[in-house]
């Protein structure tokens, strides 16, 4: 299993420390949560901090775009040198014109969902994206507990992807801890978002190290 660290949950005073320690500390991606306050209420930051936060890491930017209209920044975001960019199909972009900018940038395209939307509403994109991010908080922002029934949606998903006989990767994001990644662990999930559990942990090494456990196969 991969694990993608929540720059959202880190000292935003110093996020250059936080960016190098987890990078250093065994992450796999780097997951950048961008919020407008229109489609979640909140707002976090914009392409100009991934900018500044890019010459930092060599780890992939896995960007998450909660925004209700997506389409208009890739862009932004792709110039500001995001590796995969993550939009939601609850927005107002089009969904199939929004991939295919994505795609025409050269980058990795992601969808996601909120806990309320069914997982069967993916379905008819599942052959042109990369990666499906499951939401298992209400987006919008960080310590929430985690939500246990959307791991059903794991199952349909990966079911689905295996009937397709498609290369498409399952995300969690939202209330991953040393605790749920215990349940985590038994379904088809390949990359687990956590952010609180990692930067305020007294060891973050040990604790990214314990939310991979032995899977580590994915590769982007």
């Amino acid at each position: 299993m991969k694990i993608s660290p929540s720059m959202l949950a880190c000292d935003f005073t110093n996020m250059e420390k936080e960016i190098k320690k987890i990078s250093y500390a065994g992450a796999d991606l780097i997951h950048l949560d961008i919020m407008d306050g229109n489609f979640v209420p909140n707002i976090s930051f914009g392409p100009a901090v991934v900018k500044s936060l890019r010459p930092l890491s060599k780890l992939p930017f896995d960007v998450h775009l909660m925004l209700m209209h997506p389409h208009k920044y890739i862009s932004n975001f792709v110039d500001a040198g995001a590796d995969i960019i993550t939009f939601h199909l609850e927005s107002q972009s089009k969904v199939e014109e929004t991939i295919s900018k994505i795609k025409q940038c050269g980058k990795k395209v992601g969808i996601s969902i909120k806990p309320k939307t069914s997982i069967d509403l993916i379905f008819p994109y599942l052959n042109l994206v990369d990666l499906v991010l499951i939401m298992t908080v209400e987006p919008g922002f960080g310590g929430q507990d985690f939500m246990s029934n959307q791991m059903e949606k794991v199952l349909a998903l990966k079911k689905e992807i295996l009937k397709r006989d498609l290369n498409v990767f399952i995300e969690l994001d939202g209330g991953i801890n040393l605790e749920t990644i215990k349940l985590i662990k038994n379904y088809p999930v390949d990359i687990c978002v956590s952010g609180t559990c990692i930067f305020k942990s007294s060891n973050t090494r040990e604790t990214i190290k314990k939310l991979k456990g032995m899977n580590n196969s994915v590769h982007f």
